[in-house]
């Protein structure tokens, strides 16, 4: 069984959605093929009482703005779940749902999509599978005992599905930090491996941090063209958590609850791990990032002639490690379960078009391939800092749909010209 359509769109969670509101704006016909259901990564792989790390006045998608009575509140995942469903419903995006791609080829001027539901030729493609697709976790994992059990953020619920024992969480960006805390909290033993991290406070001179981000162009910044596509991908996520009563997160916080911070982990034999002794440098960067970044705020501020009080306690993190480096008995800890909060790869072992560079990354210029009508979106700095946020996915979605129609000689393609 064979389909056709202008426009195959790999994916239905926002990146999807985002651009098939666009494409049914402009006219161009598509379809959207999603392994599972509508946002299926919010339903599956994500835990229980994460929260949106913006506040919902930012889950701005096109032509949908936030218009319930929380404006500063955090989306849960079943909130995000109901904004995509409505969205799609509001414009009748034609999802195939439960749908399986499993390769992707070059084919009579376009591209063949096979999946375990027939194929799809179409002349265009967009690969909008997102950023968390495969957790990328440490070789040194081999090296361990496996009586030793390995979770992903993807994998883990709540902590009262963990195996008894104490917890390693290794990263902290967001998901690490919240999840070392969250554990601790249920009564576990709980150390952190900390590496690259930006600390940041929840809110600054009297709004939310991410409101000052938004405002003074931090998160439009635009990617560089020389820029490194790997360096990139490892920019590790602020120090945030979406919380009622907007509290900061970070190093300090974690260590004065008990939680143990130790260096990056680099190495691992048996039930024994190995920690980095640059704890204190890399702690000693995140301030200077911080500090960089309320920084860009003030300047801000200044210039637009703003209101907001002083605030110079938000300049200093409040953690000085005392540098715990060496090797760690997971056993003696009585750890036995690590999350590896270390990031996520992307797997296009399905692809068969030559678009990826020697890591396995589609390589793209600001969401255009080298391969005429294929196209990516919702990459991380794909054409600007917040491009893997719901608002700033839409955003790009907004700049790819007329290039989509321009190669299909469509009439909305002058847009783009």
């Amino acid at each position: 069984m064979s389909f056709r359509s202008d426009t195959v769109i790999i994916g239905a969670g926002q990146a999807g959605l985002a651009m098939s509101h666009c494409l049914t704006r402009l006219g161009v016909d598509h379809v959207l093929i999603e392994r599972g259901r509508v946002g299926e990564r919010w339903r599956t792989e994500r835990w229980d009482s994460l929260r949106l790390l913006t506040p919902n006045w930012m889950t701005r998608l096109p032509g949908r703005l936030y218009s319930g009575d929380d404006p500063t509140g955090f989306m849960d995942c079943r909130d995000v779940v109901r904004l995509l469903e409505d969205y799609r419903q509001a414009f009748a995006a034609p999802v195939m749902s439960n749908t399986r791609v499993i390769q992707l080829c070059a084919a009579n001027g376009g591209y063949r999509i096979a999946t375990d539901r027939g194929d799809w030729f179409a002349r265009t493609v967009v690969i909008a599978t997102g950023a968390c697709d495969k957790p990328c976790v440490p070789t040194i994992t081999k090296r361990l005992t496996d009586r030793i059990v390995h979770l992903a953020p993807s994998d883990y619920k709540n902590a009262a599905h963990l195996p008894k024992g104490g917890v390693l969480v290794v990263g902290a960006s967001a998901s690490g930090i919240q999840l070392a805390e969250e554990i601790h909290r249920s009564g576990r033993n709980v150390a952190i491996s900390t590496g690259r991290h930006v600390s940041v406070p929840r809110s600054y001179r009297g709004r939310d941090i991410t409101e000052w981000l938004d405002l003074c162009g931090f998160l439009s910044d635009e990617r560089r063209p020389d820029a490194d596509p790997q360096q990139l991908a490892r920019q590790p996520s602020l120090q945030l958590i979406g919380s009622e009563n907007r509290r900061s997160i970070g190093l300090a916080e974690l260590s004065r609850q008990g939680i143990r911070v130790l260096g990056r982990a680099i190495n691992a034999e048996d039930r024994h791990m190995q920690f980095a002794s640059d704890l204190d440098t890399e702690c000693a960067a995140a301030r200077e990032r911080r500090q960089r970044l309320l920084a860009r705020i003030d300047a801000h501020i200044d210039d637009t002639a703003l209101e907001a009080p002083e605030d110079p306690a938000a300049w200093e993190s409040g953690y000085v490690p005392d540098n715990p480096a060496g090797w760690l008995d997971l056993q003696a800890e009585g750890i036995e379960t690590i999350i590896w909060a270390t990031g996520f790869r992307r797997d296009y072992s399905w692809m068969q078009v030559p678009v990826l560079d020697r890591h396995g990354e589609i390589e793209n210029t600001l969401g255009a391939t080298a391969a005429p009508g294929l196209f990516v979106l919702g990459l991380p700095f794909m054409r600007r800092r917040a491009s893997t946020f719901i608002d700033g996915v839409g955003r790009d979605a907004e700049h790819l749909a007329p290039l989509i129609a321009r190669q299909l000689n469509h009439p909305a393609g002058s847009l783009a010209a």
